[in-house]
């Protein structure tokens, strides 16, 4: 007689928000890569405390996802839980036109958010125009260019760590830096922004510029990451790239794009491994050519 050995079940009784061996491609804008073992996408912080509970007592490595804009995942994928804030609850914006301020859920689309404060008359975040991502994501590495950075307007953040509990964070005791923040919870669940009026008008001819000048100085209808590198310290990362003459320098299907060298777009047949090798090549070069070490912008998983 042979025994039959369970199956154990570390998301027994989630199943209406987990899935299992999902592709992740989709949902990122290169486009590439492989597959998450599991795939949760809670539809409250209840949901979002039970599965990240059974996550941490189950040992499984937790990747959180947004809209994919700055991320690479690798051609394996993924041997983890990716969380995806996608359920309304967390694409939940509220004004409160009194004290000019925004309460936004983490699975807030930037994008739709700079046009939403725009009619309502609230000025500061059209400074992220053309920046793709979630509210959650742009917090994370306080998302911004040259026109301004989204930490300037946080006042507050609710975040979670992987046991499930649950803190808010203040003004006071956030940092905002380059393309970084000193939040360390894996979750953040939403944020507060403290925004100027301004004539609806106004601002929406400034988010116009803005946006146009994006679309002028990026390859914004191809598929990428956005900036690959950070910008050292003074200098452009692009720059450098275009200095050490590797725009339209190929490997596989990943190529250094022509009109902004700071981004590596993704050709048909790409694979996410032709773009680490890319990276890899282009880090070597700036640092033969002007001992520049370039630091990475964009998430890679794993």
């Amino acid at each position: 007689m042979t025994m039959r050995v369970a199956h154990h079940d570390p998301f027994a009784g989630l199943h209406e928000i987990v899935e299992e061996n999902v592709a992740l491609a989709p949902y990122t804008w290169y486009k590439i890569g492989g597959p998450a073992r599991y795939f949760v996408r809670p539809r409250s912080v209840e949901e979002l405390q039970q599965a990240a509970r059974r996550c941490t007592e189950n040992e499984i490595p937790i990747y959180v996802l947004g809209l994919g804009a700055n991320l690479l995942v690798g051609d394996n994928g993924v041997d983890g839980a990716v969380f995806r804030f996608s359920e309304d609850f967390w694409r939940r914006v509220r004004f409160d036109d009194d004290n000019h301020t925004v309460e936004v859920g983490a699975g807030a689309d930037m994008q739709k958010l700079v046009l939403r404060t725009c009619r309502q008359g609230m000025a500061g975040i059209e400074c992220l125009a053309g920046i793709p991502g979630t509210v959650g994501g742009g917090v994370r590495m306080n998302a911004g260019g040259k026109f301004g950075d989204i930490g300037a307007f946080i006042t507050r953040v609710q975040v979670m760590d992987v046991s499930g509990l649950l803190f808010e964070r203040t003004k006071d005791d956030l940092v905002f830096d380059y393309r970084s923040t000193n939040i360390s919870a894996k979750f953040i669940l939403g944020a507060t922004m403290e925004l100027d009026p301004d004539d609806p008008d106004r601002i929406m001819k400034r988010t116009k510029e803005i946006w146009m000048f994006k679309r002028n100085s990026q390859p914004l209808n191809t598929k990428s990451c956005g900036c690959i590198f950070k910008n050292p310290r003074g200098l452009s990362a692009g720059a450098l790239i275009d200095q050490a003459g590797l725009k339209g320098f190929r490997v596989g299907g990943a190529e250094v794009s022509e009109k902004h060298a700071n981004f590596i777009v993704a050709h048909p047949g790409c694979k996410a491994d032709d773009v680490m090798k890319l990276v890899k090549i282009i880090r070597e070069k700036v640092f033969d050519k002007n001992e520049i070490h370039l630091e990475s912008e964009v998430q890679i998983w794993p």
